[in-house]
């Protein structure tokens, strides 16, 4: 077992990658009273093109897949698993993201018999056609109730507009057309080529003793049989650089407006170091734009285009990134207006040395608050991972960041051509 030494955050993080693969992550917090776990498979809402395992041909599967494997897993031919997590104490649930499908709990007793329960659950998968039609029918209500949600119409309004092709623009859950062409055998196939153990990673994070937990998760899985597993091919289309579609408007039954802006990534391709340095120095710009403290935000606000609600965020995973900034507006042709404004108007002058240290600051001093959130580690560590990086890089790699950094990343990333916007409107 590896320990590694968080010599900033005072904490000794244990590792260990086992002979099926699976790696394997414990961070002791002995002053916490709760035990947070999360088995985690690198596949998501966007990996629907692949080789299926054992064979040579590409398939493409329906849309929202993955989703709705993840609400599959839970229920087993005698009982549903919530009940068994229910009855030792722990609170459960699971998510679906672009990129990676997480199971979860959270206990402050009866550590072990809740991570043998998340680990069986879900290694040992259980559909028949009955089960998968009945799913069906729950998941098309859950699309249409996020149909009906201006914020989520809004959201993905953005990012279809920013991608022709690649499948981030298409809905987590799919839509009810596609799964209504979900069968038990194209679970299956998906679950034996993403849910292999080499292809996930458990995390775990509490009052544990490494030693031991590691054990009994070696015991574990020593006591289960896998097929060898190749590396996984993925298969996405082409995606041009510039944006599908300049601007979208939805009329929805909304008492006030919403808008966002959303900028494509250029070259969204790397991984590891660079990409941690990217991602922090595009939001440490968005700070230096558009953080509560700068003219921008006290502009708009003071003119009555923004109110709490105005966000902004970059992210970037293999293939696809994006910036979406905004909120409710009453004016959201004005608001989209200002915003490009100062996105394609950012120049050197703009971004300087006082400022670039203040936002560094108000960065590092939030990331470690969150650090003091299991839920916020087990995750976020996971999602870093998956793309070779490591959260416990975050606040020395801030540290590092010169206005040079900054500055090249501000020039390269914003360009009329990268520029999209939605709005939601009142349907009059």
């Amino acid at each position: 077992m590896e320990k590694i030494q968080l010599e900033q955050l005072q904490e000794e993080l244990f590792h260990e990658k086992l002979p099926n693969g699976l790696e394997v992550y414990i961070l002791p917090k002995s002053g916490f009273n709760k035990t947070y776990a999360t088995f985690t498979t690198k596949y998501g809402s966007i990996d629907n093109q692949f080789i299926p395992l054992g064979k040579n041909e590409l398939v493409t599967v329906p849309d929202g897949i993955a989703h709705f494997l993840e609400h599959k897993l839970f229920e087993k031919e005698d009982k549903d698993v919530f009940q068994d997590f229910s009855k030792q104490g722990a609170a459960a649930n699971a998510f679906t993201s672009f990129t990676r499908t997480a199971y979860l709990f959270s206990s402050t007793s009866n550590v072990q018999e809740n991570l043998e329960t998340l680990i069986d659950f879900v290694q040992s998968p259980y559909f028949t056609e009955k089960t998968v039609e009945k799913e069906k029918g729950i998941i098309g209500q859950e699309i249409n109730m996020y149909d009906d949600n201006p914020d989520w119409r809004l959201y993905f309004g953005v990012i279809q507009n920013m991608f022709h092709n690649h499948p981030v623009k298409i809905d987590i859950a799919g839509t009810v057309e596609s799964i209504s062409k979900i069968t038990k055998d194209l679970l299956y196939e998906s679950y034996e080529t993403f849910y292999h153990p080499s292809n996930m990673l458990l995390f775990i994070i509490g009052p544990v003793d490494p030693e031991g937990i590691l054990y009994f998760i070696r015991t574990n899985q020593e006591k289960k049989e896998f097929s060898e597993q190749s590396e996984i091919q993925r298969e996405f289309d082409p995606e041009p650089e510039e944006v599908a579609e300049k601007k979208q408007v939805l009329k929805m039954n909304v008492q006030s407006s919403k808008c966002l802006v959303g900028v494509k990534a250029k070259s969204p391709s790397r991984s590891g170091e660079a990409l941690l340095k990217h991602e922090l120095s595009l939001n440490l710009i968005l700070d230096v734009l558009f953080g509560k403290s700068s003219k921008v935000y006290e502009e708009l606000y003071n003119d009555g285009l923004i109110d709490e609600t105005f966000s902004y965020d970059y992210t970037e995973e293999s293939g696809f990134g994006f910036v979406i900034l905004g909120g409710d507006t009453p004016n959201p042709d004005e608001l989209s207006a200002r915003i490009k404004e100062t996105l394609l108007n950012v120049n050197n002058s703009q971004i300087n040395n006082e400022q670039l240290e203040r936002v560094k600051k108000k960065k590092i001093g939030a990331f470690l608050r969150s650090i003091n959130s299991p839920e916020f580690i087990a995750n976020q560590f996971t999602r870093y991972a998956f793309n070779d990086m490591n959260l416990f890089d975050v606040v020395p790699t801030l540290e590092k960041l010169t206005l040079e950094d900054i500055q090249n990343v501000a020039n390269e990333s914003f360009e009329e051509k990268y520029i999209t916007e939605c709005h939601v409107v009142p349907k009059k």
